[in-house]
């Protein structure tokens, strides 16, 4: 597999590099040591994995991975543990190492990396197999509350709500408050069922039960609608 080295150290590039030539499947096409380089890089080239360290001056590697629209593999390389929770929301995060990085846990990283790539290559030869298997998947939403990884119906969501750094997510039987933002579970929400019609506000299209002015009501919720999105609303409903 063809790789990249990100990291602002050194020292640190130099290590990777060494685990790389020592695990012989890998090849270094090159190294930076800021992401704004990287990703010059990465707009005109592509590589299949990418070695990334979150602390980096200026632009994090969280930072860089929200610029690309198609980024490849990554493990992240980082001395500090509690962004492992964050990585979760990444589906091209493969694996998340935490420095001084062992060769038997950078081994298992790579192997991890390797497997996606074969289960993602046989996906493609095998579309109309994993049809159903990719609709099914597409229905789910996972989120991560203390530590544990929880499985939504996103059928049963009908609000979603920005409150600072969380969001709230109500559903049919339960609410959830996840360290996230509004503009990533936007992403990760069918355009045909849902919409953001307020800068806090994410509903589910199937579940208004009025309209009046500039709101809507959502089960017991009375939600606001901004002027700007208030046009694209009413495209959307099957009005008579």
């Amino acid at each position: 597999m063809n790789c990249l080295i990100i990291d602002d150290e050194f020292a640190a590039r130099a290590i990777v590099e060494q685990l790389c030539k020592k695990e012989g499947s890998l090849t270094v096409i090159d190294q930076f040591s800021n992401a704004i380089q990287a990703i010059k890089y990465l707009n005109q080239n592509e590589v299949d994995l990418m070695f990334l360290d979150i602390h980096m001056p200026d632009f994090t590697g969280f930072d860089l991975i929200q610029t690309l629209k198609n980024p490849p593999k990554i493990i992240l390389t980082t001395s500090d543990a509690k962004f492992a929770i964050d990585a979760f929301e990444y589906e091209c995060i493969v694996d998340y190492l935490v420095k001084p990085i062992s060769e038997q846990r950078f081994q298992k990283a790579v192997d991890k990396a390797k497997k996606f790539t074969i289960k993602k290559q046989g996906q493609e030869k095998e579309v109309a197999s994993t049809n159903g298997e990719a609709k099914e998947e597409e229905s789910q939403l996972y989120i991560n509350i203390d530590r544990r990884l929880i499985k939504i119906e996103i059928s049963s969501i009908y609000l979603v709500e920005a409150k600072g750094d969380y969001i709230l997510i109500k559903t049919d039987t339960k609410n959830y408050t996840v360290h996230s933002t509004l503009k990533k579970i936007e992403e990760k929400l069918p355009k045909d069922l849902f919409l953001k019609v307020h800068r806090s506000y994410i509903i589910n299209l199937k579940r208004i039960i009025d309209i009046e002015d500039n709101s809507v009501l959502i089960a017991k919720d009375v939600v606001p609608v901004s002027r700007s999105n208030r046009s694209e609303l009413m495209k959307r409903l099957n009005l008579l």
